[in-house]
């Protein structure tokens, strides 16, 4: 607290005063207890040790039984903690949140016309993946540069949309789905990988995510949730092109319901299961996504106030409603090897580590600020910033 004081008396300072003169901003007192502020993966959760892999079946098959129901716990836990109808089905996938974006859009899309919509990095990816790879000649893209959204009720209801819900690397997120239509008669692809936010699941037909993400689980294991819809269309729809093994969903003109029900396409590692269903565990001691949404945005309403009283610091969301309240992105009034240099100072004092912007976004720094961050680490990190900004300038 005696750090946050002082930075907040520093605030006080002509911006040129704090800009230009290192001394202007002594070196902060108090570190973050944990510098891991990593856009993924993320930080483990609030007392995470790796005691939670004591229970783990290794060695064990994932088709055992014990395999097998530590899995359908991890889907069931899932549809609690995120509130997924009963009718919808979820499933564990290889290759985190791309893996499954990718096997959704490989088994599904060329039905009918694609809507791509993009704003970011892994948006501009599915767009450059649907046509290029997939080579889809019926798609619109619809695109807007970094801190801004494309016009998202112009997409066309009869046609499937492919939409990134929160951007990780913009820190851009879509505001609500108002604007997708009620009686649609296309598939909607939600790539949710970075999102604590509310989800009207009766707007989302597809949507995926990653276990490193929000829940601050290990690597290579994603998620695919399928609306009856989406279902329906596995179902009636043979695309005209093989499918590896990793993306077969269906079997003989039929969903594959095993992979719904704890069998997985290839084999998942039952520590980073083990791993994940800790997660779920405190995301449930916590109040569920309800709990996880507040954890975050309390973390970002930190950020807020500080850049609100940091003349030299800005969201690289244009518009208030958009910021993301996970990947926090931010530009500063400075040049871009300043940034390197301000992001490789806090690293070696140990302060935070990973919070450079993403190799293609604005120069910046990145924060995460999902759940599984405490705020009071984001607010010993800020008075930090300050000091290396002014060390470096």
């Amino acid at each position: 607290m005696l750090a946050i004081r002082q930075s907040l008396a520093r605030r006080s300072l002509a911006p040129s005063a704090r800009a230009l003169s290192a001394a202007a901003v002594e070196e902060p007192l108090a570190k973050p207890d944990s510098p891991n502020f990593s856009s993924g993966p993320c930080a483990k959760r609030p007392g995470w040790s790796p005691a939670v892999y004591g229970s783990a079946p290794v060695g064990r098959s994932h088709r055992s039984s014990i395999g097998k129901a530590r899995l359908k716990e991890a889907i069931e836990k899932t549809r609690s903690v995120l509130g997924v109808p009963d009718d919808y089905r979820i499933g564990v996938v290889p290759a985190s949140d791309t893996g499954a974006i990718e096997m959704a859009m490989w088994s599904m899309l060329g039905e009918r016309p694609v809507d791509v919509c993009h704003w970011e990095s892994f948006g501009k990816t599915w767009f450059g993946d649907v046509t290029n790879q997939l080579k889809l000649s019926d798609v619109t893209e619809f695109n807007a540069a970094y801190g801004e959204l494309p016009d998202l009720a112009a997409t066309r209801k009869d046609h499937d949309v492919v939409f990134t819900f929160n951007g990780t690397t913009s820190g851009v997120r879509v505001p609500d789905l108002d604007w997708i239509a009620d009686d649609r008669t296309g598939l909607t692809f939600n790539d949710a990988t970075s999102a604590a936010m509310d989800v009207d699941w009766s707007k989302v037909d597809v949507t995926t995510y990653s276990w490193q993400k929000v829940m601050g689980g290990e690597g290579a294991h994603g998620m695919l949730i399928l609306s009856p819809r989406a279902v329906e269309r596995l179902e009636s729809y043979k695309p005209d092109r093989p499918l590896p093994k990793i993306f077969q969903l269906a079997k003989k003109g039929k969903v594959d319901e095993a992979l719904f029900t704890g069998a997985t396409i290839n084999t998942p590692s039952m520590i980073c299961v083990e791993d994940y269903l800790d997660a779920l565990t405190w995301a449930e001691s916590i109040g569920g996504l309800e709990g996880l949404k507040k954890r975050s945005e309390a973390n970002l309403a930190a950020v807020a106030n500080w850049v609100d009283a940091t003349p030299w610091a800005h969201f690289l969301a244009k518009d208030p409603k958009t910021r993301s309240n996970t990947s926090v992105c931010l530009t500063l009034d400075t040049a871009p090897d300043n940034v390197k240099k301000m992001t490789k100072y806090l690293e070696d004092a140990h302060v935070a580590y990973d919070i450079g912007a993403y190799r293609d976004a604005p120069p910046g720094l990145r924060i995460w600020c999902g759940a599984t961050v405490e705020t009071s680490d984001v607010e010993a990190l800020l008075p930090w910033i300050e000091h290396a900004y002014a060390k470096v300038n």
